[in-house]
């Protein structure tokens, strides 16, 4: 485990957080390591649990009404297009399951990495940033599989009635597994833009100037982002976005007042104290 061990920097680093280059390729090589072992524990995880993983995953698909499945019958089927088809369907469920099981080490791991280069009160709020981050990406990831089965139900709708939609399981997995990337990190898109409020990078009046802007890039974003490209799952995404990224702005609003006027009230004691009595001087002879 020699590649787990962190060895000792030739430079330590201050107080501030800097590091040579050779201790920051050092660090992001554990971080990695870390993070691969996270989504190998989990994939193990799924592949033996991979009955009941299986049944969650196809829950949307098995959601649709009867018309868009094979042979319109009552059973949620899907198809494989290959003798070693089955293989890969297991070991990619696993993964699927394992990247989203580890999802708290490896958003820990890639803060932990970035919180070296702030400084010591801004770091204050890491635990913070993942303690939200966290529920907000299950959050996202979440809506994405209870509003999948209606996306998936507007698409097949286009198919004509002397048509049989052939959903491939590895095409079905790889939008399922977009679908929840996708939601997941767009609800961390506002705790960002909180964060480098925090860090002094972002002010509130900069943001609250272009808000039309960012709301319409936010719909833009969705409707570009969302694989199926339905209007439903676009509202879905973007909806949430924006009831998210209002409450970021709030908090931003009463941050910068509060910081204004810390601000503002140190500037005074320090014109007091430039203002202030000047020593007496005796007068000479």
């Amino acid at each position: 485990m020699a590649l787990l061990k962190r060895s000792t920097p030739a430079s330590p680093a201050d107080d501030d957080g800097r590091m040579s280059l050779m201790d920051h390729i050092r660090e992001l090589r554990n971080r990695l390591v870390k993070i691969i072992l996270g989504i190998v524990v989990g994939t193990i995880v799924g592949f033996i649990f991979f009955d009941p993983i299986w049944d969650f995953m196809t829950g949307p698909f098995c959601r649709l009404p009867a018309a868009y499945r094979l042979g319109n019958g009552t059973e949620c089927n899907l198809v494989v297009g290959s003798v070693t088809g089955g293989i890969f369907i297991n070991l990619k469920v696993a993964f699927m399951f394992g990247l989203v099981a580890a999802a708290p080490i490896w958003l820990y791991q890639l803060w932990a990495f970035v919180t070296p280069g702030l400084y010591r009160n801004e770091r204050r709020y890491s635990y913070t940033f993942l303690g939200i981050a966290v529920p907000l990406f299950l959050a996202g990831s979440a809506l994405a599989y209870l509003t999948m089965d209606k996306g998936l139900s507007l698409l097949l709708g286009f198919v004509p009635d002397n048509a049989v939609a052939l959903i491939d399981v590895s095409d079905y997995l790889s939008f399922l597994m977009l679908m929840l990337v996708i939601f997941g990190v767009s609800f961390l898109l506002p705790l960002l833009m909180a964060f480098l409020n925090i860090i002094g990078v972002l002010r509130y009046s900069a943001v609250a100037k272009h808000q039309r802007m960012v709301v319409f890039l936010m719909f833009v974003f969705a409707a570009i982002a969302t694989p199926s490209q339905d209007p439903f799952t676009m509202l879905a995404l973007g909806l949430p976005m924006i009831a998210l990224f209002y409450l970021a702005l709030a908090f931003m609003y009463f941050r910068d007042r509060k910081q204004d006027a810390l601000d503002a009230q140190r500037a005074r004691e320090l014109e007091e104290e430039l203002d202030g009595p000047s020593p007496s001087v005796p007068a000479g002879d």
